[in-house]
């Protein structure tokens, strides 16, 4: 990361990056998404596919790859965590929309503070056409969000089942990230964001890498199961945080 393209991601909460992995990686990567994919349970969604990383260790090969780790410690310094992944796959024709939101709304107090990257990796190109993730810049310098500014959406046509009220964003501003496979973007986890439905006949599947500084205190709720990693550096809290050890992979 440029010392340009640093103070981009600082001032406007989003970079669009380009690439980090090779061709034949993504295609690996796109070959497995379609294996995950067509193993579902019947009436599974492709768009949920949370931590996926817990039962499949193969991914890790992504998520803890130097080159990815050598630009999260540009933005965020030498001492990372991994947070977190999700694979959103919209299908054509009825690929659902994500609404509006912050990260961290959703994550709430689990952290502290709130303070994650995401690395949005493109497994198939994202377009306008077939719902490309759309940011809204600056708006992570707002008043922290909370779910109190959120209204209920249904999860026939979303997603998630809320979606920040019209009031608290200006859509006027919003910046379309389109990305050909392979290229990846990144967004602070109170950058306002979401995407259209996919009605077109081609998929869009992202990869949502998350991660963030070891100085984040991970305060899971009672009883949780969420894991954590550290994946570079030393941990910041003072034995705070639960590690969960690395996979072999």
């Amino acid at each position: 990361v440029t010392p340009e393209q640093k103070q981009f991601y600082e001032n406007e909460g989003y970079l669009k990056f380009g690439r980090i992995f090779e061709r034949n990686e993504i295609y690996a990567l796109r070959t497995h998404v379609d294996n995950m994919i067509a193993s579902l349970p019947e009436g599974k969604r492709p768009e949920g596919m949370d931590v996926p990383h817990f039962t499949d260790p193969w991914l890790f090969k992504y998520l803890v790859d130097d080159r990815v780790l050598d630009v999260i410690e540009d933005l965020i310094g030498p001492d990372i965590v991994l947070w977190s992944s999700h694979f959103i796959a919209k299908p054509g024709g009825d690929g659902k929309a994500v609404p509006w939101h912050t990260d961290g709304a959703y994550w709430g107090t689990r952290l502290v503070p709130m303070s994650v990257v995401t690395l949005w990796l493109a497994v198939d190109e994202s377009t306008l056409e077939n719902g490309c993730m759309s940011v809204i810049p600056g708006s992570h310098r707002q008043i922290s969000d909370n779910l109190e500014r959120y209204e209920r959406v249904n999860t026939a046509d979303n997603v998630f089942d809320a979606q920040l009220r019209t009031e608290f964003l200006d859509e006027s501003k919003a910046v379309s990230l389109e990305l050909s496979e392979g290229e990846c973007s990144f967004h602070d986890s109170w950058t306002i964001h979401g995407s259209l439905a996919n009605n077109s006949n081609k998929r869009r599947c992202g990869y949502t890498m998350r991660y963030m500084p070891a100085t984040v205190r991970h305060c899971p709720p009672e009883g949780g199961t969420h894991r954590i990693y550290l994946v570079r550096g030393e941990d910041r809290t003072d034995g705070h945080n639960q590690y969960t050890p690395l996979p072999e992979f």
